[in-house]
């Protein structure tokens, strides 16, 4: 999919995830079905989502942790989709760097760090290593909420 000039002022107002149908149209100088219709079709093409998201260190018992991992197979793809699946993972990333993946992981007082190694990453072959970054401060870092 092609994306143009007006799929990135639709993306950009969606920044406000209330803002209407109607009001983008306004703004953007195009009708309301087209702004639909390209809504819609970016959604299905994956390119954008339209989520409410969380600023963890707000909701009082939840953290993030940024996790390095280091693999002992070269099949980045496949084990980055592998630790894509398990409960807490926001996101993950096959990287550059001293780590093959980097995972961004949501905790909170029920579904700990140590919860999370011992029951989701052990069901995972081929982990060489981890290292674990808990995010004490985090600005720009809002997400998801999957717990």
């Amino acid at each position: 999919m092609k994306i143009d000039e007006t799929n990135m002022a639709i993306i950009k107002h969606l920044r406000d995830g209330r803002k209407s149908i109607k009001k983008i149209a306004i703004d953007l100088s195009i009708t309301e079905n087209t702004v639909r219709a390209r809504i819609t079709k970016l959604t299905a093409e994956g390119v954008l989502d339209i989520v409410g998201l969380v600023e963890p260190e707000r909701l009082g018992g939840h953290s993030l942790v940024q996790i390095g991992i280091k693999l002992s197979t070269m099949e980045l793809v496949k084990k980055g989709k592998e630790f894509s699946k398990l409960k807490g993972v926001v996101s993950v990333s096959v990287v550059t760097g001293r780590f093959d993946l980097f995972a961004t992981v949501l905790l909170n007082d029920q579904f700990n760090l140590l919860t999370f190694f011992t029951d989701e990453v052990s069901k995972i072959k081929d982990v060489e290593s981890v290292e674990t970054f808990v995010v004490y401060k985090s600005f720009n870092m809002k997400v998801p909420y999957i717990l």
